[in-house]
């Protein structure tokens, strides 16, 4: 009899981490000490505190480990799982608490991380098998499948999906009832529905998670969506590099499949869904929905002119739906629990929550899910845990190559998709990188247009050339040959490119440029007219040098020099022969005096 189970996050974080050497060692040492029948194993998907992993979670008292090495293992299972003492020093504890009794029971749920969030649609992952259905059913899986198939209508799922105020979770935000809507009447001998599990953003992994963690309600998802739209045949298009994710996919699709939950006849319903993976070679552009279908369909991805919208013209020419794996993630929870309760989070125009994935200069990296109208200062203080080392918050980059910065004076804007549009910015697909008083914004508008001009497939001109010269602006702005005619050249290139591009990428990547521009144009002047990086960042820009009071000569500096730049006597200051130094900050590094500075 299982008296216990041992959660191990089994997440591509965690996993690079070393996770699956440290289900190796539990379960030999687990074997050696004869509690294999009594304590199980699970590898799950990801419990989103990334910064803290390998994580690993002992039930029923639910006791949180971080950083757990192999070396670990042997010292919780003796100690915790064969004598019930936790053990103190891996535990994970921001609440206060000391003694270990209560150190046994501080669960995530008690961490600062966790208090605020509201897990819709990573409910599942960090808690089930994602490789077991019987898990996934045993937490009301396919129970919303079973209700639409032998209660509702496909009209009634359609007006519950609307009535929720669901609306795209890709980036876009188109409201999801709606597109539903659109294709249902259109009367053709084959419909598709179609997933977006491309997620191509610098920094964003949130699909990938709800893949890894919880594949089941993506497939529970898209059966819904075909019964509600007439389509009898789903794809789920992801990128190849994502390894787990796939292989979870297509054990979850087998095993439905084997159950009954897809194929012929579902729930003795009459109704017939099948479902198939495509994998995608990592091309960004893919990530648009024509793209997309494009690529499926074995050609080139490349974006097509819209309209016909693939709501009547889509996958092979048929009406299609398309989501991405985050809007299909909340489909089955609506169904159960209704619109009204959907609707109750959230904003007026922004229902539901959001998921982030949190990364750049935050305490705590991961993945992070709130209610929309949630404050980016909520967001980045009470559950990120604010900036490291002290530094000031500069800016969040929202949406990736498609968005934009939002500056520290607005910290506390409400994250919804409208108070983002209005500053310039987009919610996008859900990645947010934040930034510190040493990030220059002019070099991460370049970062990211260099992403784009990497991206662009060239069909249209607009993009293929104009986001190129748009780079090569930057790059004269970076390497201290700018202007400021040159700032209003590229201000006007910008419009134009949005104006004139055939597919989103192209229309949105000017847009990390011109909220830099909007929210940091004195960081663009200060380039072009004092030929300085004020964040130190620009190399061509930017000067180590060497204060002489401070200066004690020891020699440390000269020494880890690799162009040999830094002379000077031993306990007298020292200099930088600016011609050869290559900024490489070696020396600033080896400094014990505070030397050495950007100037």
């Amino acid at each position: 009899m299982i008296r216990s189970h041992v959660l191990i996050c089994g997440g591509t974080g965690c996993t690079s981490s070393g996770s699956l050497k440290i289900r190796e060692a539990f379960e030999d040492h687990l074997a050696k000490q004869g509690l294999s029948e009594e304590v199980k194993v699970v590898m799950t998907g990801c419990f989103g505190l990334c910064a803290l992993g390998p994580v690993v979670i002992v039930h029923p008292e639910g006791t949180f480990y971080s950083r757990v090495t192999p070396e670990d293992v042997e010292e919780i299972v003796s100690e915790h799982l064969l004598k019930g003492r936790v053990v103190e020093r891996l535990v994970y504890n921001d609440t206060g608490s000391e003694e270990a009794e209560e150190l046994a029971h501080v669960s995530l749920s008690d961490t600062a991380f966790y208090k605020t969030q509201n897990r819709v649609v990573l409910r599942n992952c960090g808690v089930i098998d994602p490789e077991d259905i019987n898990e996934y059913i045993a937490m009301d899986g396919y129970a919303a499948l079973g209700k639409v198939l032998t209660e509702m209508t496909p009209e009634e799922v359609i007006k519950v999906v609307t009535d929720s105020g669901l609306r795209g979770r890709g980036g876009g935000g188109f409201p999801t009832g709606r597109k539903w809507a659109l294709c249902a009447p259109n009367k053709a001998p084959q419909k598709y529905v179609v997933c977006n599990a491309d997620e191509g953003d610098p920094g964003a992994f949130m699909d990938r998670s709800v893949l890894e963690g919880d594949p089941h309600c993506i497939i529970e998802a898209m059966a819904i969506a075909g019964y509600a739209i007439g389509a009898t045949q789903g794809y789920v298009y992801v990128r190849a590099e994502y390894p787990i994710a796939v292989h979870r996919l297509q054990i979850a699709i087998d095993q439905a499949r084997e159950m009954g939950l897809l194929g012929k006849n579902i729930f003795g319903s009459g109704f017939d869904f099948d479902l198939d993976i495509r994998l995608g070679a990592g091309a960004f552009v893919c990530g648009e929905e024509t793209a997309l279908m494009t690529s499926i369909e074995g050609n080139r991805g490349e974006p097509r002119p819209r309209p016909p919208y693939p709501a009547v013209k889509g996958l092979y020419e048929s009406p299609t739906v398309e989501n991405n794996v985050e809007t299909f993630a909340n489909i089955p929870q609506i169904i159960l629990k209704g619109a009204d309760w959907f609707a109750s989070m959230g904003t007026e125009r922004s229902k539901g929550t959001k998921v982030f994935a949190l990364g750049g200069k935050i305490e705590h990296t991961g993945l992070v899910e709130i209610p929309m109208g949630t404050t980016l200062r909520d967001i980045i203080y009470n559950i990120g845990g604010g900036i490291p080392g002290g530094k000031k918050f500069k800016a969040a980059q929202t949406g990736g190559p498609s968005g934009g910065c939002i500056p520290a004076k607005l910290i506390d804007t409400e994250v919804d998709y409208d108070n983002l549009t209005a500053i310039g910015c987009m919610m996008g697909s859900g990645g947010l990188i934040v930034m510190d008083e040493d990030t220059c914004m002019v070099d991460m508008a370049k970062f990211f247009l260099e992403f784009t001009v990497d991206e662009s497939c060239g069909k249209c001109t607009p993009c293929r050339i104009g986001t190129k010269r748009l780079l090569e602006m930057l790059e004269q702005i970076t390497s201290g040959n700018g202007t400021l005619e040159l700032i209003d050249e590229m201000e006007k290139l910008c419009y134009y490119i949005k104006d004139n591009s055939l597919c989103g990428l192209g229309q949105t990547a000017p847009n990390p440029v011109l909220s830099t521009l909007n929210f940091f144009r004195d960081e663009y002047v200060a380039h072009v007219v004092d030929k300085k990086c004020p964040a130190g960042v620009c190399k061509s820009l930017t000067a180590i040098e060497i204060i002489a009071d401070k200066c004690k000569g020891c020699t440390a500096c000269s020494r880890v020099c690799p162009v040999g730049a830094i002379s000077g006597k031993v306990k007298e200051a020292h200099v930088i022969d600016q011609t050869k130094c290559i900024k490489c900050g070696a020396c600033m590094e080896k400094c014990k005096f505070g030397a050495i500075v950007k100037g």
